[in-house]
């Protein structure tokens, strides 16, 4: 079953909610939430996207925590506690709690009934605390995606039913797909071709494609029918694709 939203229209996702780049800034007044927040994701949503990309890692205390890099605020991420990682978040400039840390229920206790939710693993190790995580609060809509094919095939293991993504950035590992357990293939939009579409969607498999700034570029992916885009510019996305709503 298709995970569109529309017939035609490709999911619309906002990359860690909603990412800072420099070409987003579009006037010295824009402001935006920090990416991977509850306010970032709640922005994308308000934009009009289907859901959003968001980054799990773990904690030495064992919390799911939503976080791109090994590091954040000093501290190393995997031998941190969660209060820490909290309290560090907690910065005069992130005043509000929707712009600090969030974990992984945090997320899906917000957005698992109404949102499109990419949950990207970053490292190995915690597939079982994320499959009891989606047991117990049940998201309508999601995919579980990694770059680490070990943990897709333990994810498989584990719930043979999960959606599964496979990430990827190298044109010498994109072949993988095809050994995988995954439902949906996602390529850095470099590796993108209408040929790769084709063979994909004949395997079953669905495309989503990260990450997608241009509008050239998200006008011609749709075209070739990918079933969603992900982007640091969700204003921009719904611009070209309209919003859930309309």
């Amino acid at each position: 079953m298709s995970h569109t939203a529309q017939p035609g229209r490709p999911l619309l996702l906002g990359h860690r909610g909603q990412r800072h780049t420099r070409r987003i800034f579009r006037s010295p007044a824009k402001v935006l939430p920090p990416d991977n927040t509850l306010a970032a994701f709640e922005l994308s949503m308000q934009r009009g996207c289907d859901g959003f990309e968001f980054d799990v890692r773990y904690t030495h205390d064992r919390r799911g925590v939503i976080c791109h890099d090994p590091d954040y605020a000093g501290f190393n991420v995997a031998s941190s506690k969660y209060e820490s990682l909290r309290a560090a978040s907690a910065r005069p400039e992130r005043r509000h709690t929707e712009e600090q840390m969030p974990c992984l229920d945090d997320v899906l206790l917000r957005f698992a009934d109404r949102a499109y939710l990419d949950i990207e693993v970053k490292i190995p190790g915690f597939e079982e605390e994320i499959v009891e995580e989606i047991r117990q609060r049940r998201p309508q809509r999601f995919v579980v995606s990694s770059f680490l094919p070990p943990v897709l095939r333990r994810f498989h293991e584990l719930d043979p039913t999960l959606p599964l993504g496979y990430v990827c950035k190298d044109r010498k590992l994109l072949g993988q797909w095809r050994d995988l357990p995954v439902s949906v293939v996602i390529p850095h939009t470099k590796l993108v071709s209408d040929a790769l579409v084709r063979e994909c969607h004949a395997e079953q498999k669905q495309v989503f494609v990260w990450t997608v700034n241009r509008e050239s570029e998200m006008r011609r992916l749709g075209m070739w029918g990918v079933d969603a885009i992900i982007s640091d510019d969700t204003e921009l996305l719904v611009k070209v694709f309209g919003s859930q709503r309309d």
